[in-house]
């Protein structure tokens, strides 16, 4: 994503925080339209549901596990969206990426939807529940050179509206240094992680126990810990389990559950090549 500096205006057309959210680039024609799904019904009420659009409905768990989306295009978003409530179930918001000013086409739909599938599954944060989308459509170029552009402010437009969908989990810095990555190597593990402004990156290739400890059998961690195996995030290997790609959990505690299999402070476990702990450099430093 460009890192240039950008105002970005978010319109409430219901007056709630939690409502619809209308974001735009104030210097860009591009909308992106945040729509809980039970306020649908307003949504298809407004103007922007009759225009060509290219749609996202996504779904954020709250446990850990990764959140799933479905993208989609149309020129018919009313329609299109109605078949959606009645026939998907996983999905609890959809964001609608529109033109202000009506110019976006079928040709630029078609475009934008392959290039946010191919997208998305290549940084692999939301688990993509589409079952196609890998044919590149036939686009001339200056329309493609278009569609590029309006990626790029719908991407920072999702981003700023807390959906993140072609963001990696972890983007180590050029300069990243040693002392930037943390390790935890409690319980004979050996694993290795990033803490972030969103939280904490395990990254690929960590090891962790396979077993949970008896006290949190039946518990809602062993739960948490047998989704990522069922998702392919964490493959068994023997004894162990091995991250795939890089995970991003919303505490360092989540991370350190996932990956020593008990309750474990994430703050205490993971430490820097040092021996120094993460709350130790990142929250006892504070103000020092």
């Amino acid at each position: 994503m460009n890192t240039t500096p950008k105002t970005i205006q978010i319109f409430l057309p219901g007056g709630e925080p939690t409502g619809i959210r209308v974001a735009e680039i104030t210097t860009r024609i591009v909308q992106v339209i945040d729509v809980p799904r039970k306020l649908l019904p307003d949504f298809l009420k407004m103007p922007e549901s009759t225009q060509v659009g290219v749609y996202y409905l996504v779904s954020e768990p709250d446990d850990g596990t990764e959140p799933k989306v479905y993208i989609g295009q149309t020129g018919d978003l009313c329609t299109r969206l109605k078949e959606h409530d009645s026939q998907k179930e996983f999905w609890e918001r959809v964001l609608v990426l529109i033109s202000r000013t009506q110019t976006l086409t079928q040709t630029h739909a078609l475009f934008l939807e392959w290039l946010s599938i191919q997208t998305s599954r290549k940084v692999e944060r939301y688990v993509v529940s589409n079952r196609n989308g890998g044919s590149r459509p036939h686009t001339p170029a200056p329309m493609e050179a278009d569609c590029y552009e309006i990626f790029e402010t719908g991407q920072a437009l999702l981003a700023t509206l807390g959906h993140p969908l072609f963001e990696p989990v972890a983007r180590p810095a050029k300069d990243t240094s040693p002392a930037d990555y943390f390790y935890c190597t409690a319980g004979g593990v050996n694993a290795k992680g990033l803490y972030t402004q969103e939280g904490f990156v395990v990254l690929a290739g960590s090891v962790g126990r396979k077993n949970n400890v008896q006290s949190i059998v039946g518990t809602s961690d062993a739960t948490f810990r047998d989704k990522l195996i069922s998702a392919g995030v964490m493959k068994v290997e023997g004894q162990t389990v091995v991250f795939t790609k890089d995970h991003l959990f919303r505490s360092p505690s989540m991370a350190a559950v996932a990956v020593i299999g008990r309750t474990a402070n994430g703050w205490l476990e993971w430490k820097d090549k040092d021996g120094k702990t993460l709350d130790a450099l990142k929250r006892q430093a504070i103000g020092t």
